[in-house]
């Protein structure tokens, strides 16, 4: 592939994913399958194992009529001035990524009741691992010379807002709210007996809240923003939030975990393609612009612009994912992008790794990260 041959003409964006585990494969498989976005590099620390995932996906996506042109790079993210020169070389219009020091689906391998146990800590604490190598990205990228678009599939609700900080936010999110709007859509079809194709839902939540919901079917301590409408019609009281959310743990409870990836992955094309075709669309996403939380946006090729209800203001959509990030065990994120944990999840973090971070600077978040990575490798260790 020709990364910046000026004289080929190809209207579609070049893709680049960084990071190769089971959301960026899902990722590229789907993306290669569609003509708009089948334009891709794939970047990782092992370049020959990239190499044949993208190998594998380009046969794949011939089987099903479409020729996607897929090349593979050297990456190690850790390398910010070595990452700055391939960017500048390869040229990406979007990059994804996917890159995390630890995958959040990494504890869900414990013992159920240890699983259970710590998960109650929530997300939060463990933002440094996903933090960490963002944050060394953005920074290559700031470096660059090109300004691709950034999606970052890596806790987008809290990387996103640490980053906007110091002005090194990604565009975009994905995930995490678009990964209950579908569950929650069809059980509001369901509700009112109308067909799926009729309801438009809006949702303004953080990452607890959909995390929480199909987990146990209500909104535990959430705070969270959510109309409908059907048929082009709004329901206002009509709507009973609380049994459309027990559904999403009975009737439409699904897979998660590995399998869960494919949904997530859905979000992800959901976003990237907006952007390859400008096409506006309505989605839900993370951090656009490196807000908190996630939000309804229609997404072109400048990422996400908010479409709240017309009932709620874009400063009390931020207020309720900032409440709602407190649930999910961060207290604040503040001007120079230094990050306060809550005392009770931290808590749980300290009782069983031996980890505890009441504050963390940005400077710091990489030494966090190590600790962090660590403590939870001896814990895990008793359980193997």
């Amino acid at each position: 592939m020709t990364y910046a041959d000026p004289n080929t003409i190809d209207d579609r964006p070049l893709i680049m994913l960084i990071g190769m585990g089971d959301l960026a494969s899902n990722v590229l498989t789907l993306l290669a399958s569609t003509p708009a976005t089948s334009r891709l590099v794939v970047a990782g620390r092992d370049v020959e194992t990239a190499r044949r995932r993208a190998n594998l996906v380009r046969f794949t996506a011939w089987n099903l009529g479409h020729v996607a042109e897929i090349d593979a790079v050297a990456m190690d993210l850790d390398d910010i001035d070595r990452t700055a020169e391939t960017l500048a070389q390869v040229r990406p219009d979007i990059v994804f990524m996917a890159a995390s020091l630890q995958s959040w689906r990494v504890i869900t391998q414990l013992p159920k009741a240890v699983f259970e146990a710590l998960d109650e800590a929530q997300f939060g604490p463990w933002l440094p691992m996903h933090l960490s190598l963002n944050h060394k990205l953005m920074q290559a990228v700031a470096r660059c010379g090109h300004a691709p678009k950034v999606v970052n599939a890596a806790f987008p609700d809290a990387v996103g807002p640490v980053l906007d900080k110091v002005g090194l936010a990604p565009t975009i999110g994905i995930g995490n709210v678009a990964n209950i709007v579908p569950a929650l859509t069809h059980g509001v079809a369901h509700l009112t007996g109308k067909d799926v194709a009729e309801v438009e839902l809006r949702l303004v939540a953080q990452h607890y809240f959909s995390h929480y919901v199909p987990r146990f079917g209500d909104a535990g301590r959430g705070a969270y923003h959510m109309t409908a409408r059907v048929g082009g019609q709004k329901l206002n009281g009509s709507l009973k939030h609380d049994e459309v959310f027990a559904q999403l743990n009975g009737r439409l409870k699904r897979l998660g975990g590995v399998d869960g990836q494919l949904l997530t992955a859905s979000s992800a094309v959901r976003v990237l393609h907006a952007m390859a075709t400008d096409s506006g669309i309505l989605a839900h996403a993370p951090s656009p612009g490196g807000l908190p939380g996630g939000y309804p946006v229609r997404v072109g090729r400048n990422g996400g612009v908010l479409d709240l209800d017309e009932t709620l203001s874009r400063g009390e959509a931020i207020r309720i994912n900032e409440e709602c990030q407190r649930a999910d065990g961060i207290e604040a994120i503040e001007d120079d992008g230094t990050v306060v944990f809550t005392e009770p999840e931290m808590a749980i973090m300290k009782s069983m790794l031996g980890y505890e971070c009441r504050r963390m600077s940005l400077a710091d978040t990489s030494a966090w990260a190590a600790e962090l990575g660590a403590k939870y490798a001896a814990f895990a260790a008793r359980y193997a």
